[in-house]
């Protein structure tokens, strides 16, 4: 071996060093917060003529026929900025209009619920700017770089805000977004949700979207419920998740992929417990791979819920993600996966899951 060759084969002169997420410590300002509340980029080309309804599941089908529906009775004028001039005493309430304003997307693990409200997003006959998309964080995290009014003043004069992986689990998030959500109806903003099914009482009818209705407590007749069907599409007729690589490969391919990342994942961890959730999506900025090596069983609650963050962001901008170490369906302790942010790990396993599938690629070129 040359004096320049690593352990692992690599020479750091003929490759260049691959990036690391834990050098990264980026400030996002709140304006960019808001011009992001547009569709992930995984979702930008996505339509309603795009979705492929499960044939055995004529639920799909249904969801897509009402969705198209409410869309339509989107056009016309926006909310006028009657929301906006109510917030400094000016004008008089909007009229309420007739019958819900709102639906709501109730159904488990990967039956395409954010590719049909992205879809909503692109064909509702807007400019971007009146309209908005966002995780149920993403809102949340908005709140507290805006203010709780400035908030409200923001998305008022919208014509639709959609919200993705609405979450039951805070109490505290759920009674702010929906006072949240109560200003915004009463300004006249069009609302779509989505949430998933808690895995334990999956099939069973409207469990989902009776906790839903329940928790945002006087919004419920604003939403229409609607339930869709199916397994998991990320599981459906695709192959198993690839077991881990070794050390040395990931290492390799890390050097070899020009924007890739490269990081020992429980100093990634730790490192996610320095910079806020807010901030991960720009983390995560002009990275074409992750890579992971010794990847272990998350030690934490904390620092599991900040791993779900991650994989959400990763997952929305197609990050493939080559790890060594455990599996992913591993990170998380059954203690984890049966107390009450189950439904959050389960969604991370399963975009973590067909992350790892997109990053055998990396490994093929």
């Amino acid at each position: 071996m040359s004096s320049t060759t690593t352990a692992s084969g690599i020479d750091p002169i003929a490759d260049a060093a691959p990036l690391s997420l834990c050098a990264r410590e980026p400030h996002v300002p709140a304006d960019r917060l808001v011009a992001e509340m547009v569709p992930p980029p995984r979702f930008d080309s996505v339509r309603f003529a795009t979705y492929l309804p499960d044939p055995n599941q004529p639920s799909q089908n249904e969801a897509v026929r009402v969705l198209e529906g409410f869309t339509g009775g989107l056009g016309g004028a926006h909310a006028t900025g009657a929301g906006k001039r109510r917030l400094f005493g000016f004008g008089k309430a909007p009229k309420a209009p007739a019958g819900p304003r709102g639906v709501y997307l109730d159904g488990g693990y990967g039956v395409g619920k954010t590719h049909l409200l992205a879809s909503l997003w692109h064909a509702t006959p807007a400019e971007p700017a009146l309209k908005a998309f966002g995780t149920f964080v993403e809102l949340t995290n908005l709140v507290g770089a805006l203010g709780f009014q400035k908030t409200v003043q923001t998305l008022s004069g919208h014509r639709l805000l959609c919200i993705d992986e609405f979450e039951l689990d805070d109490p505290g998030d759920t009674v702010l977004v929906s006072t949240l959500l109560g200003k915004l109806v009463d300004a006249g903003v069009a609302l779509a949700a989505t949430s998933n099914t808690l895995p334990g009482k999956l099939g069973e009818g409207r469990f989902a979207a009776a906790d839903f209705l329940r928790e945002i407590q006087g919004l419920s007749a604003h939403f229409r419920p609607l339930r869709i069907d199916g397994e998991d599409y990320r599981h459906r007729g695709l192959p198993e998740a690839p077991a881990p690589f070794s050390d040395e490969q990931v290492t390799k391919t890390a050097y070899a992929t020009a924007g890739a990342s490269l990081d020992d994942f429980p100093h990634l961890l730790d490192h996610l417990a320095r910079v806020h959730p807010s901030r991960y999506g720009a983390l995560t900025d002009g990275l074409r791979a992750v890579c992971l090596t010794d990847v272990q069983p998350v030690p934490d609650q904390s620092t599991a819920l900040r791993l779900v963050v991650l994989a959400d962001r990763l997952y929305d901008r197609e990050v493939p993600v080559l790890a060594s170490g455990m599996p992913f369906d591993q990170l998380f302790s059954e203690e984890m996966l049966n107390g009450g942010y189950r439904k959050k790990y389960f969604r991370a396993i399963s975009r973590l899951t067909a992350l790892a599938r997109d990053a055998k690629g990396l490994m093929e070129a």
